[in-house]
């Protein structure tokens, strides 16, 4: 099931998952029967052109395994990923490197991501040497011309990495990734390594950059404040599994579901939920979920019914929640 806000644009949106599943298998040892990681489990969204949607959720929830499909790094178990509608999950192996360069990836480390022995001129023009017939010459002028697109000056192109600042580097990280002008920009935690001053200038030139060349992004957060700067619709998991998902307006605004709710009380200046919960206990294991609604061992809500039988997505005041509580009764939890 898709986000039920209604989309005004008639293009096709530039990503699409249907009923998205990935399943790990964990060895224990020869003789012993492996285990089943469900690391994400019957997930549906779309992004269209010039939007942004947001994956929230504390550490182990899948957004990064989610991340990982969206990008192309690892085929799903099962469902169906569409690029540009066309499916990434059956194409050849020729159709799915043409898909690779409609959407790229910007890191959590912008560090990390350079390699610290070459210098940012020939860092942003790998992508085009592999992958386009320009010239050195156009493979030049067109790295000085994205370089400056996101605020960086002509002396840079020649510099290394460790001379410049974080917020520097993540610049050089969002170049790298236009590199050749995708569709869709799948972004980790881009900007938790920085200061909050330097947060803000990079979730700005995003925006801009979206604005202007009509991007999707996929953005993976657990920055509440963040997500509400940047996104246009957010999608709340946990252990896996979609809880919640609609505009941001509905859910900053309003949100139904507990466990959303208690993410946005845990945020200094969010005032999202006029009731405060506080979780107990730790996020269950993946390999062990629990059989009902896998919220129900630190729900304060939680009842006999939440855990054995497992809510299903229901449309509830214009967003999409899995929560018993709430998909019988539109009263405010």
């Amino acid at each position: 099931m898709l986000n039920p806000m209604h989309n005004t644009s008639t293009l096709p949106p530039v990503v699409q998952a249907e009923d998205l599943r990935q399943t790990y298998t964990i060895r224990k040892g020869l003789w012993r029967k492996p285990d089943q990681l469900q690391a994400v489990r019957g997930i549906s969204f779309a992004v269209h052109a010039g939007k942004t949607l947001a994956v929230v959720g504390e550490s182990g929830c899948g957004k990064s395994t989610l991340a990982r499909m969206v990008s192309l790094l690892e085929k799903p178990t099962s469902g169906q990923l569409l690029l540009q509608g066309v499916s990434t999950v059956n194409a050849s192996a020729q159709i799915r490197t043409q898909q690779r360069q409609q959407v790229q990836l910007v890191f959590q480390n912008p560090y990390g991501s350079l390699n610290p022995r070459q210098r940012i001129g020939s860092i942003l023009q790998a992508p085009l040497r592999i992958n386009t017939p320009l010239t050195a010459q156009e493979r030049e002028q067109k790295v000085r011309d994205i370089l400056a697109k996101v605020g960086l000056r002509p002396e840079h192109y020649d510099r290394y990495p460790h001379m410049f600042s974080g917020g520097q580097r993540q610049r050089i990280a969002i170049a790298r990734a236009l590199m050749l002008n995708p569709a869709l920009v799948v972004a980790d935690e881009p900007v938790s390594a920085l200061d909050v001053s330097i947060q803000a200038q990079v979730l700005n030139l995003l925006s801009d950059l979206q604005e202007e060349l009509q991007l999707a992004y996929l953005f993976i957060s657990h920055d509440l404040g963040v997500v509400r700067h940047i996104a246009h619709d957010v999608m709340v998991m946990y252990l896996g599994q979609v809880v919640e998902h609609g505009s941001k307006q509905a859910i900053f605004e309003r949100p139904l579901h507990p466990y959303t709710q208690a993410l946005m009380a845990s945020t200094p200046g969010l005032h999202g939920s006029s009731k405060r919960i506080v979780l107990q206990g730790e996020l269950p294991s993946p390999l062990k979920p629990p059989q009902g609604c896998v919220f129900s061992t630190r729900c304060p809500l939680a009842n006999e019914r939440c855990r054995q039988e497992r809510p299903v997505l229901t449309t509830v005041q214009g967003r999409l929640v899995a929560c018993h509580e709430v998909n019988t009764s539109t009263v405010s939890l």
